[in-house]
């Protein structure tokens, strides 16, 4: 997910939502109940709210290609900042939302006292080190600079890419919160901190970056074919994922999407409409 795209028009969306959302309804089957207590109406649209891409693409391929095959009513609403999606499915205005990864769901359940849990995963945005000025990873040397993520969630997972291919040490246990003073061993290394979305523009002027996958697909880099190193999907923690109030979980509707998401459909679509800066990344995510 991009951690880094500015808050846009808060108060007017909220606006908007409470204008032109509605929570889910009552239905006569008694074995599906929301989070509330209510009985969810599967004969209702199944409402999603979603960052525009490429979560937003991925849901609309599913509702124009599959979904009425399943008997799903899929309505996907676009959000451009990561707050309002969870806080209206905390609110029940939609019924879940698909734009954010585990650690950043679990600081914002943190700090903002909600609910919202994750469901299943669907795709990864691979962090890679990208570099106009070396063509391999064993080119990079002591006394150049790597230019990474500034932001907690990215430098952390900026640092632990370096890290697993021996580029620094680490302390033992930082894990994702890792930052430039967890560093014990800078190999030589010098480390300049940008946002991240103005990483890529400092290629020219760093020895490497490292850049998240949907900036590099900006930047017209292509991290299958360009980048040195890049993460791997398999067990990454940073997954994107369909997520929903706590309780919701077993709603029909959305386990007929988790389903679709992690169908061979969708596996087809990201690989080919992507090619490697969105990935998939299909399972139950970490807990």
């Amino acid at each position: 997910m991009r951690k880094n795209i500015k808050l846009t028009a808060l108060a007017a969306t909220a606006t908007a939502l409470a204008l032109g959302l509605t929570a889910c309804g009552s239905s006569s089957d008694p074995s599906s109940t929301k989070a509330d207590g209510g009985k969810t109406d599967e004969s209702k649209p199944l409402v999603i709210a979603a960052s525009p891409s490429p979560h937003a693409d991925i849901l609309n391929f599913v509702k124009d290609k599959l979904a009425a095959k399943e008997g799903l009513k899929l309505e996907v609403k676009e959000f451009t900042d990561y707050v309002l999606p969870n806080t209206a499915t905390e609110q029940g205005q939609v019924d879940g939302n698909y734009f954010q990864h585990k650690p950043y769901l679990d600081d914002f359940n943190k700090k903002n006292n909600t609910h919202i849990v994750p469901v299943v995963n669907v795709h990864l945005e691979p962090l890679g080190l990208y570099s106009k000025k070396v063509k391999a990873l064993a080119d990079i040397k002591a006394g150049q600079t790597i230019a990474v993520p500034n932001d907690t969630t990215n430098e952390g997972r900026a640092l632990q890419l370096l890290a697993a291919n021996n580029l620094i040490t680490l302390k033992e246990g930082v894990g994702t919160a890792a930052k430039l003073s967890d560093i014990t061993d800078k190999k030589g290394l010098e480390f300049k901190e940008l946002e991240a979305a103005t990483v890529p523009r400092a290629l020219n002027d760093v020895d490497a970056a490292v850049i998240n996958g949907n900036y590099a697909l900006e930047a017209k880099l292509s991290p299958a074919k360009d980048a040195l190193i890049l993460e791997k999907a398999e067990g990454n923690p940073y997954a994107n994922f369909l997520a929903v109030k706590d309780g919701n979980q077993n709603d029909p509707r959305i386990q007929k999407l988790a389903k679709l998401l992690n169908s061979d459909d969708v596996k087809k679509f990201i690989e080919e409409k992507y090619q490697g800066s969105v990935v998939p990344a299909f399972g139950t995510p970490a807990s």
